[in-house]
């Protein structure tokens, strides 16, 4: 089997309360209690949709297990880690740092348990026993700092596992690809200055978080070049997000010749989210992941690794996971039931300004390392 898949039952468990949406209830501020926008249900409807349409016997299974302090501490300070595990030990559990991120008590086992699995499947692809794999875990990780979490996210997973692999391969080159909705400034952050590691992230602008992934964001020190944004208007669709992959993503993977090519992989970048204006569907998500199966074919023996990051449509999000894992793994088990209406939607074409946008970020081509 070609293609690994990290999930656990105790990824539903992250609790992240009782929220309306992303506020905390508020009776004088008229806000009834619900569920936070970041809840398990999304995720657990992932998985049995790849379980039900049969795709689960042909994919690999990879058990997860906790990642280590040592190893959560190759990206995150010793003082974040300990908070969070105090935090995590008492009975109404905490928050990671910038008051949107709440979590319940255990949400460090479960948070690590995430991390771990993202090293074990990232270890597999490079060890050569799958070409390539989708870790469905949770919490998500691409908003999280080096001293803080963010947005949902408590541990850089993509991060970590990157750096762990490096424990054993010290030259590894890796690309970076983050297709969520929202800018991936943490993995941004946490390699911003590494020559390694050509992070690219095609966003909708100025969404979340509104001060960062900007064009100029280009990498720092020795690592100038190594950082692009691509910040998309609301309303791009697929052929969007086709002529980023076509004019940026693709030439500069080819450019930075990587041994990896991680993804993070959110799906609130289709038509249905809740928190993002795209209009991406289950087929646009599809065609991005065949693009770059056929670079990696080209430059790094097929290795491709995915982690989970957001998506908040719990009966469209399924059909995006699917999607993607069926290309992955050239299993090909169900058709989009909404695909005839959100593919022809007005508006998947590309627009002018959007081209526009693209073609300004693939002007840094020229500077990648």
């Amino acid at each position: 089997m070609r293609t690994g898949y990290v999930y656990h039952e105790i990824f539903g468990w992250h609790d992240t309360g009782t929220f309306a949406g992303d506020k905390p209830s508020d009776p004088a501020a008229g806000l009834q209690p619900y569920f936070n926008y970041e809840n398990a249900e999304t995720k657990k409807r992932i998985h049995e949709l790849i379980v039900v349409s049969g795709l689960v016997k042909d994919l690999h299974r990879i058990e997860p297990r906790p990642a280590t302090d040592a190893e959560l501490s190759l990206v995150h300070t010793a003082g974040y880690i300990q908070n969070i595990k105090q935090q995590s030990a008492t009975r109404l559990g905490g928050d990671g740092g910038d008051l949107d991120t709440p979590f319940a008590r255990g949400a460090f086992d479960i948070a690590a348990i995430a991390a771990g699995g993202a090293i074990e499947l990232t270890k597999a692809i490079l060890a050569g026993e799958v070409e390539n794999g989708y870790a469905l875990i949770r919490p998500p990780g691409h908003h999280a700092l080096r001293d803080s979490g963010m947005g949902y996210c408590l541990f850089s997973n993509l991060a970590i596992s990157i750096l762990a692999a490096r424990e054993t391969n010290p030259h590894l080159r890796v690309v970076t690809v983050d297709w969520d909705v929202h800018h991936g400034n943490g993995t941004q952050d946490i390699f911003e200055q590494d020559p390694q590691v050509l992070t690219i992230s095609m966003h909708q602008d100025r969404l979340f978080p509104h001060h960062t992934g900007d064009r100029s964001e280009r990498g720092t020190g020795a690592g100038f070049g190594s950082n692009i944004n691509i910040p998309l208007p609301p309303g791009t669709g697929n052929g969007g997000y086709e002529y980023a992959f076509e004019k940026v993503v693709i030439p500069a993977i080819r450019k930075f010749k990587p041994d990896l090519i991680a993804v993070s992989s959110g799906f609130d970048s289709c038509v249905f989210d809740p928190l993002g204006r795209m209009l991406v569907t289950a087929a646009g998500y599809q065609r991005m992941t065949r693009a770059l199966m056929d670079v990696a074919a080209e430059v790094c023996q097929n290795k491709i690794v995915m982690m989970h990051e957001g998506g908040y449509n719990a009966v469209y999000s399924p059909f995006c996971g699917l999607f993607v894992l069926q290309e992955l793994s050239g299993s090909y088990k169900l058709t989009d039931p909404f695909g005839e209406t959100v593919n022809n939607y007005p508006g998947q074409e590309l627009a002018d300004h959007q081209r526009a946008a693209i073609d300004a970020a693939s002007n840094f081509l020229v500077d990648i390392p």
